[in-house]
C-alpha cells in the first residue's frame, strides 16, 4: 500500500486568531516532503466542531494521509478525537491502560488527577494508540475506507516537544513499513548564510540535477536551509547522498556553516572549544543579542568570557577605551570605533578574540552619509584587527538579528582561517 498524498491539519483558536504561529504544520510538511510524500495542503481551523469535521472530510477527499495536531487535551474545547469518531462513524472506546498511564503521570508529579483527564483515554474504535512519553495526551492512528479508497488518519498532540518525538519514533517508521519496499528516502540538510535564496538555488542547480535528488530550500531569516533527499535502497541511497553532499560542499564552500540542524552559535561555540580560544563581545546596536545567542548554547562558559553593552559614547570610552577623538572624528558608527571596541573588550576581559558591533538599527537616527541599516563589525586578536562597514536593510529587529548573524559568522570564518570580512548576506 502506498501513500502518495498527505494533508496536514492543525486545530486551535490560537492558530486561526493569529496569536500563535503554526510551527507544527511547517515541521510536519517538511518531514513528510522529505520522505517523498506530496503534501497537498496545510489546513488550520479553530476549536469549532463543525469546522473541524469539515476539515477532516476535506482532508480525506484530498489525500491518502491526514496528519492532525491539537485538540487532544481534557477540556471542553478539545474536540479532535470525538470529531474524528463522528466523521468516520466509529464509536469511542475506553482504553484502561492509557488511563493508568495518565494517573501515573499525575502521581509522579504528586498531583491529583482531575476526572476530565480520563477523556484522553477514549479513542475511536479500531484506532492504534500512539503513546506520549512526555505528556498526558496520547495520539492515535486510524485506517478507514472513505472517498473510494483507504485513508490513514494520524492524530497527534499540539505541543511541539511532545508531537515531534511521537512523529519521529512512531509515525515515520509506520509510514516506511507501509511502503512495502526496500527503498528508503534519506536526507541531509545544509545550513547556509551569505547567499540569497535565488543565488543558492542557482548554485545547487549547477551541481545537483532534479533526477538525482529532491532539493528543497527553507528560508528562516537570516539563514537558508538546503535539504537534499535521495530515494533508493539504504546502501545505494546513502552512497548517492554522500556523493551529492560532496558536490554541494564544493559548490557552496564557505557559505555552508553546518550540516544538520545546528545553529550558527552552536557552530561557533564548537569551533572556539576545538581551538581552545575564548571570546568577548562589545555590542552597541545589537544590545546584547550576540552574547545572548552565545549563551543559548549549553557549556558556553567554557569559551565565552562575557560582553559589554556599550550603547552610549561615554560607556564606549570608559568601559572599552574607545578614544574620544575617534568618536569625534569618525562617529560612533564607524569602522574605527568598532575596531577600538573590539580591541578594548578583548583587552578588558582578557579574551583571545574581541568582537564588536555598532550601527543604526532605526527606524530613526539615520543620515544621508549613514542611513538606517549602516552597521560596522570588528574582530580583534592578539596580532590583527579586522573591520568592515555594511549597509543592511529591514526593520529594527531584522537589522539587529542580521548583524548578530554576521558577527558570529566573522568568528566562524576567522577560526576556519578565512578572512572574516568576506561575510555578508547577499552574494551572487
Amino acid at each position: 500500500m502506498t501513500i502518495e498524498r498527505a494533508l496536514v491539519l492543525s486545530t486551535g483558536d490560537e492558530l486561526t486568531s493569529g496569536r500563535t504561529l503554526d510551527t507544527n504544520a511547517h515541521y510536519l510538511a517538511d518531514r513528510l516532503y522529505s520522505t517523498g510524500i506530496d503534501v497537498v495542503a496545510l489546513l488550520a481551523v479553530g476549536d469549532d466542531r463543525e469546522r473541524i469535521a469539515w476539515a477532516w472530510r476535506e482532508g480525506m477527499r484530498q489525500a491518502d494521509l491526514v496528519v492532525s495536531t491539537g485538540g487532544l487535551g481534557p477540556t471542553v474545547d478539545d474536540l479532535t478525537t470525538e470529531t474524528v469518531a463522528s466523521v468516520t462513524g466509529r464509536k469511542l472506546v475506553f482504553h484502561p491502560e492509557v488511563a493508568e498511564h495518565i494517573r501515573a503521570l499525575f502521581a509522579a508529579m504528586k498531583r491529583e488527577m482531575p476526572e476530565n483527564n480520563l477523556k484522553q483515554a477514549y479513542f475511536p474504535e479500531g484506532a492504534v494508540v500512539l503513546p506520549n512519553r512526555l505528556g498526558t495526551a496520547p495520539g492515535f492512528r486510524l485506517e478507514v475506507e472513505a472517498e473510494g479508497g483507504t485513508r490513514h488518519l494520524v492524530v497527534l498532540p499540539g505541543v511541539p516537544r511532545e508531537m515531534k518525538p511521537m512523529f519521529e519514533e512512531q509515525v515515520l517508521p509506520w509510514l516506511e513499513s507501509l511502503r512495502g519496499t526496500a527503498e528508503r528516502f534519506v536526507s541531509r540538510t545544509f545550513q547556509t548564510f551569505g547567499l540569497s535564496e535565488s543565488a543558492l538555488d542557482a548554485r545547487v542547480a549547477a551541481c545537483v540535477s532534479p533526477e538525482e535528488a529532491r532539493v528543497s530550500l527553507r528560508a528562516a531569516f537570516p539563514k537558508i536551509a538546503l535539504r537534499l533527499t535521495v530515494r533508493g535502497t539504504p546502501k545505494e541511497a546513502e552512497a548517492k547522498l554522500e556523493e551529492l553532499a560532496h558536490r554541494v560542499r564544493e559548490h557552496l564552500g564557505e557559505f555552508v556553516y553546518a550540516e544538520g540542524e545546528l545553529s550558527m552559535e552552536e557552530v561557533v561555540g564548537d569551533l572556539l572549544r576545538k581551538h581552545h580560544r575564548t571570546l568577548a563581545v562589545a555590542e552597541s546596536c545589537t544590545g546584547g543579542l550576540v552574547g545572548h545567542r552565545l549563551t543559548e548554547v549549553p557549556g558556553s562558559s567554557e569559551y565565552f568570557l562575557g560582553g559589554i553593552v556599550a550603547y552610549a559614547n561615554r560607556v564606549k570610552t570608559e568601559a572599552l577605551g574607545v578614544r574620544p577623538e575617534t568618536l569625534e572624528r569618525h562617529g560612533a558608527v564607524s569602522e574605527e570605533t568598532a575596531r577600538e571596541m573590539a580591541e578594548g573588550v578583548r583587552r578588558r576581559l582578557g579574551a583571545d578574540i574581541g568582537l564588536a558591533t555598532t550601527g543604526i538599527a532605526g527606524p530613526t537616527g539615520g543620515t544621508p552619509e549613514k542611513p538606517v541599516g549602516t552597521v560596522c563589525v570588528a574582530l580583534a586578536t592578539e596580532g590583527d584587527t579586522f573591520s568592515r562597514r555594511y549597509q543592511l536593510w529591514g526593520t529594527r529587529d531584522w537589522i539587529k538579528l542580521l548583524t548578530s548573524q554576521i558577527a558570529l559568522d566573522w568568528v566562524r570564518r576567522h577560526l576556519l582561517g578565512w578572512d572574516p570580512r568576506g561575510s555578508g548576506f547577499v552574494r551572487s
